[in-house]
This record gives structure tokens, sequence and C-alpha cells, in this order.
């Protein structure tokens, strides 16, 4: 969790990294995403939020946070 604490993130999604000075841009369903995480939420209660601000499913939102997630891990975020 200390690598995306550790990221530069603005108000339109485009973080930085600044341990392997990467730079990447999220969408707003990542931004979302992120900010939960790094507000130590877990993952039920981003997918929660995730379906309210953006009037989806619980189960589509549960499906984007996993894939969010499972992107994170690839990226040795998390």
């Amino acid at each position: 969790m200390s690598r995306l604490r550790s990221l530069a993130i603005n108000a339109d999604g485009f973080a930085f990294d600044p341990t392997t000075g990467d730079s990447f841009t999220l969408n707003p369903t990542g931004l979302l995403i992120l900010n939960g995480l790094r507000e130590d939420l877990d993952a039920d209660a981003i997918a929660a939020r995730v379906a309210e601000r953006f009037e989806v499913s619980a189960d589509e939102a549960a499906r984007d946070v996993t894939d969010f997630l499972d992107t994170l891990r690839t990226f040795r975020l998390l």
C-alpha cells in the first residue's frame, strides 16, 4: 500500500509514481477506486461507492474493482 500512498495524483486522474518515474492516466472509475484504496477502504466498500457514483449494478461495480486491483498488481502497485 505504501507505493499507492506515494503516488502523486491530480484531480483529473494523472498519476505519477516517484519510485519508478512512471506516469499514467486514470479514468473516473479508476480514480475513485484508487482514492478508496488510499483511504484504506476494502473492495466491497469501494464497489459500493462505484455502484452509487456511476449508477451501475453491484455486480458490475465489483467486477470493475476486481479488474482494477488485478491491474494494480500487474504493475506491482499492490
